[in-house]
């Protein structure tokens, strides 16, 4: 009976009642399909404040897309003749801005003005990206200030557009990292990023490989999924295969049959291992380094056992800490040890919303996902990690559609995949593209990053 209502109020039909109860009625997301020639198509309009340091990178970027360039008046005359102001009342796919500039509070009304002039004609699933500087590496207390506001400015812009599936996103670039914006860039313009919102990401100095296939940048690569039999963990796997690189997949033993299928679906190779065993961190590095090492770690494995702490017995709370967070951890640790990780990987974890806003019921949870955001700043500042050029970066989902939401309530499913900017649910495909773009060789340096997959949730920060 439920599924019958929800395919009536997803309808045409039921969208145009909400419509007229004057509900908001969710508009479709634009994801990524294999036909598409470029990662962009559409016009743009690039805008500036005063001394912006990331234009030539920015327009050396969109030079390889199917983007129609626009510039703003104070994009044009920073490029010394390499572009003419041409901003018209075109509606555009794409508006960028750059910040990098901003030294004080009071030049960010050119912020104002570009927005204020143009976010009217920005269209449906269209993309704002403002680019800034990490505001604690700035040199002055006032340079710190303007840069951090363009944080508030971003996802306040997210709230703004998400009713018409626009996304908006801040991304901060270290000074002297300038030609490492390119995978960031690339992935935020891109359908791929399309139930991200209200993001920041960190762009910092490391090695990068050029790639020269991006509609397959994990070429050659080898990736470690855990939990990758159903699931979030099987869209990882198919997204991380789609884009080139050979899966490893593990998985406890009851859900063998599950992986075997999905690893010879994608000619990877089944790995059954239950993680929190003390002889699982070396079965996987055997495993792996009979591949010749792996490049990608993505540490998917997870449970819920929910209970508020009153009426949570002390298993339930360490198996979940165990599972989430502690095995990760020691994977990793004899993934280091033995070399198995190679030069210039990545390591993913995947943490959740309810790791950063937390959940009534879910201390157990909340906590281990939070946990493996703390180990993802931490290692980012590890030197064994930068003398091996290793990335590390975690995903933090939150309303996903999956089997075990489908099991929810209709009413609470319906109210809860509601609570965000872009008014519905994430897909298990959003998980793993924002994976696949922490693990493109291109992406060494964003490092240290919790990306949010939530469609800009209203809670948690």
């Amino acid at each position: 009976m439920s599924d019958r209502i929800e395919k009536l109020i997803n309808s045409a039909a039921g969208k145009k009642l909400l419509g007229a109860m004057g509900v908001t009625v969710a508009t479709d997301l634009q994801r990524y399909n294999t036909s598409q020639t470029s990662y962009f198509a559409g016009a743009v309009l690039l805008g500036a404040g005063e001394n912006a340091k990331l234009l030539p990178n920015i327009q050396t970027n969109l030079k390889d897309s199917d983007a129609q360039v626009f510039y703003s008046p104070d994009a044009a005359a920073q490029l010394a003749g390499d572009a003419d102001s041409n901003a018209s009342s075109e509606r555009y796919q794409a508006l960028i801005f750059d910040g990098s500039g901003f030294v004080d509070a009071t030049e960010l009304v050119s912020a104002y003005r570009f927005f204020n002039a143009n976010i009217r004609k920005l269209k449906s699933s269209g993309r704002i990206v403002i680019l800034g500087r990490p505001h604690l590496q700035c040199n002055t207390p006032e340079a710190a200030a303007a840069q951090r506001a363009l944080e508030g400015l971003s996802r306040s812009l997210a709230k703004e557009v998400g009713g018409k599936g626009a996304t908006a996103q801040l991304i901060t670039v270290a000074e002297g990292a300038e030609a490492n914006l390119d995978s960031s860039l690339r992935f935020i313009l891109s359908p791929k990023s399309a139930y991200i919102s209200g993001q920041v990401i960190k762009v910092r100095s490391a090695d990068t490989a050029a790639i020269a296939d991006w509609h397959k940048p994990l070429a050659g690569k080898i990736a470690l999924v855990t939990g990758a039999s159903r699931g979030i963990g099987e869209a990882i796997a198919d997204t991380l295969a789609r884009d080139g690189a050979t899966i490893v997949g593990v998985d406890v033993a009851p859900m063998e049959a599950d992986l075997n299928k999905v690893m010879a679906r994608l000619n990877g190779k089944a790995v059954i291992a239950d993680i929190t065993s003390a002889d699982a961190p070396a079965s996987i590095a055997k495993a792996l380094s009979e591949l010749g090492g792996a490049d990608i770690i993505v540490h998917n494995a997870g449970v819920t056992r929910d209970k508020t702490i009153a009426n949570m017995n002390e298993q339930q709370w360490q198996m979940t800490l165990d599972i989430n967070l502690a095995a990760a951890q020691r994977i990793t640790a004899e993934l280091l040890k033995t070399n198995t990780i190679n030069d210039g990987g990545s390591i993913v974890g995947v943490s959740s919303m309810n790791g950063i806003g937390g959940q009534r019921g879910q201390t157990n949870y909340a906590a281990s996902k939070a946990g493996v955001i703390g180990y993802v700043d931490f290692m980012a500042q590890s030197k064994e990690l930068a003398d091996k050029n290793i990335s590390v970066n975690a995903v933090a989902p939150g309303f996903i559609e999956t089997a075990m939401t489908a099991a929810i309530p209709l009413f609470t499913r319906m109210f809860g995949r509601r609570l965000n900017s872009l008014s519905q649910g994430g897909l298990p495909v959003d998980v793993a593209e924002t994976i696949s773009f922490f693990g493109n060789p291109a992406s060494r340096g964003v490092s240290g990053n919790t990306v949010r997959v939530c469609g800009q949730s209203w809670f948690g920060a």
